[in-house]
């Protein structure tokens, strides 16, 4: 009977697992805020590396921005020319016609 006193059987033991797993998931919950505060640490750290190239690539889009407006005013100031030309020598030639046609009646 004294072995039988002394001796572990499979039912206290995994009672035994049980409750060291429960012990440990107390114990993870006592120090999650620690770990919690680290995570929410690491993700302001990477939120704030996010957005520190989000401005990169936002100053990097404004001033290609910039340089293709700037472009297209430019191509439209010369097609404007062309254009005012163009209208300019259009009048001109219109003027030329009448004039021809007024003095031939």
């Amino acid at each position: 009977m004294k072995h039988e006193e002394g001796s572990f059987g499979a039912g206290p033991l995994i009672f035994s697992f049980f409750l060291g797993g429960l012990i440990g998931a107390g114990v993870a919950l006592l120090f999650a805020p620690r770990s919690g505060k680290e995570t929410r640490e690491k993700i302001k750290e990477f939120a704030g590396e996010a957005k520190g190239k989000a401005e990169e690539v936002i100053e990097q889009v404004k001033g290609k921005v910039s340089t293709a407006v700037e472009k297209g005013k430019e191509v439209i100031e010369e097609r404007k020319s062309i254009l005012t030309t163009a209208i300019e020598a259009g009048k001109e030639a219109y003027e030329k016609e009448k004039e021809k046609l007024a003095k031939g009646h």
